[in-house]
């Protein structure tokens, strides 16, 4: 199917499984997201090498890796610049580029080469009303079975917010793990949501009081659950 001289290809969305690629990247051939099995992976796109922004953002998603990783998620970068310009980059962010107190900063996770922007149209991180030649800053949270849990996108002069990216990977996990929701700006340690309830019979429980629980009314009960137990559970997923 062509639109304008573009070929138009189906975003995926949150519940698909993520798209399958195999590409080179700055760590080695890596096959996604089949070897990434059995962990969660934020999949993520920047428009282009030796760019201010995108050097902020590598220097901060590495400098918190080891904080991702506790929560059994690994960080994949993509551009569809080519591996040598990569590589050039990120000898430049270690050698010579300080902000924010954070300086010599190694980026070890991998980083897509992607010139024939296969994946970066896969994943639709190619928005032709920003740029037909560059990803936007495209977020995919990706579970353990490969499926994509979160989808986030920003326009090219926006850089991301990394208290959140962790925040959603943690929600997610919590929500699995408790089966319950997150509310608005919720945080480890704050009281979630508890799904309405399925029958008449529950909701006149809850608002009896006879579940752990504290009910507005029928369809808004909370529980609380505190911050230790939330990270403990989570970390040995």
């Amino acid at each position: 199917m062509e639109n304008d001289g573009m070929q138009s290809v189906s975003m995926p969305r949150i519940g698909d499984k993520a798209p399958a690629f195999k590409a080179v990247t700055t760590q080695g051939e890596i096959n996604f997201p089949e070897q990434y099995s059995g962990s969660w992976v934020i999949l993520f796109s920047h428009p282009a090498d030796f760019t201010p922004v995108c050097t902020s953002e590598f220097m901060t998603f590495a400098s918190r890796e080891e904080e991702f990783a506790r929560v059994n998620c690994k960080l994949v970068g993509l551009s569809v610049d080519g591996l040598y310009s990569h590589i050039a980059w990120l000898r430049t962010i270690k050698d010579k580029i300080e902000y924010r107190g954070m300086k010599n900063v190694e980026v070890k996770f991998p980083l897509i080469e992607d010139i024939t922007m296969e994946v970066a149209h896969k994943y639709g991180m190619i928005q032709p009303g920003e740029s037909s030649t560059k990803a936007v800053r495209a977020v995919f949270v990706i579970d353990p079975k490969g499926i994509i849990r979160t989808i986030i996108y920003y326009p090219l002069s926006l850089g991301r917010n990394f208290d959140e990216l962790l925040r959603v990977v943690i929600a997610l996990q919590t929500a699995d793990a408790f089966s319950v929701a997150t509310p608005a700006d919720w945080q480890p340690g704050d009281d979630l949501i508890v799904p309405p309830a399925g029958s008449c019979g529950t909701a006149k429980e809850r608002m009896d009081g006879k579940e752990d629980m504290k009910c507005y009314d029928w369809f808004f009960c909370t529980r609380k659950l505190d911050k230790e137990k939330v990270l403990s559970t989570i970390q040995k997923q």
